[in-house]
């Protein structure tokens, strides 16, 4: 799946003895193949970073204008995109000023679609010391784009934000409160909701299972040792982190799982305490109609005291127990002969 870039620009948030200040680039970035592979490069690191925190717009717009910003330039179609990012820009000047873990350097702005959604991803790039061979085979020192080292992004999913999703805005969290300031220049009123997230992880667990083929066997007691762990944590009333899930979970090469966690899509916050009630679903089969109730713990599919036929999309249950067997004779006996 590739991005399509509408727009591109990248201004300059510097520092010095008097403190932050702003430098515009003149004009947008020209969309070549290089802003293509940065753009993309960028998009793909994010993607797979963990520590992201999650949510949406303050409805402060006077003290976080970020989202005021934005409407001019997607809904009401007042301003264009060197606009909207030289307004973004003095946002983050201003709630950079005022945190001292604030740190310079070059602002990537994009705007771009993937799968004909719109959004923006916003990531400060600093400069990173290399060497380059001379012509006659020396050595000089040049400086290049540290794409790989970036400490503050985030993303807005436009579409979503315009659709009234519940979270759109993503942003890398950092440890302690380092990226409060660009938190706070994006807007984003981040929250965490224990049972909604738990729901959200237990999502993301499943569909890990799936796109790894696991057996019945592995699946079942994959979300056995989820659940364990996590419920150690919910005990304690402790955060757990994506990472450490992954780690415990497989310490020989927790590299999968965590990238299939850290997957910005799936809007999972990191480092929140999970909700007990919630992890059921790891080891519980729920379902209903109008005339039925169904749960069951999925060990009884692996006893076979469970039988789903997949082709009749049924299920058949066995080994009753005897008050349920004489409550089912005492209907059929009923002199009706049937329920």
């Amino acid at each position: 799946m590739s991005n399509s870039i509408v727009s591109a620009v990248v201004h300059d948030l510097k520092r010095d003895d008097t403190g932050f200040s702003i430098k515009l680039a003149e004009k947008p970035l020209e969309i070549g193949s290089t802003a293509q592979r940065v753009i993309d490069t960028l998009y793909e690191l994010y993607g797979r970073r963990g520590s992201k925190s999650h949510g949406r717009f303050s409805e402060n717009e006077d003290n976080f204008p970020t989202s005021k910003h934005l409407r001019s330039y997607v809904e009401d179609d007042a301003i264009d995109f060197a606009e909207l990012t030289a307004s973004m820009m003095e946002t983050l000047r201003k709630e950079a000023s005022s945190r001292p873990a604030a740190q310079p350097g070059h602002v990537f702005f994009a705007h771009f679609t993937r799968a004909d959604l719109h959004y923006l991803l916003v990531a400060i790039i600093t400069d990173k010391l290399g060497a380059a061979l001379t012509n006659d085979f020396g050595v000089m020192d040049v400086e290049h784009l540290d794409i790989e080292g970036f400490r503050f992004a985030g993303r807005i999913g436009i579409s979503a934000w315009l659709a009234n999703e519940p979270r759109y805005i993503s942003f890398l969290k950092g440890k302690g409160n380092v990226a409060d300031y660009f938190r706070d220049f994006l807007g984003c009123d981040a929250y965490v909701q224990e049972r909604e997230d738990t729901r959200r992880l237990i999502g993301a667990l499943k569909k890990f299972a799936t796109d790894k083929g696991m057996s019945p066997t592995e699946r079942d007691e994959f979300f056995k040792r989820t659940k364990e762990v996590c419920q150690r944590y919910a005990r304690k009333r402790e955060e757990i982190s994506l990472a450490a899930l992954a780690n415990e979970l497989y310490p020989t090469d927790p590299g999968p799982l965590t990238d299939a966690l850290s997957d910005t899509d799936l809007g999972l916050n990191d480092n929140f305490v999970p909700n007990s009630q919630a992890l059921s679903a790891l080891t519980r089969i729920k379902a209903s109609t109008k005339n039925w109730t169904l749960d069951f713990d999925r060990d009884a599919l692996a006893t076979g005291q469970i039988v789903y036929d997949k082709d009749a999309r049924s299920l058949l249950i066995t080994n009753l127990p005897d008050a349920t067997v004489q409550d089912l004779e005492d209907e059929f006996n009923d002199g009706t002969g049937h329920l």
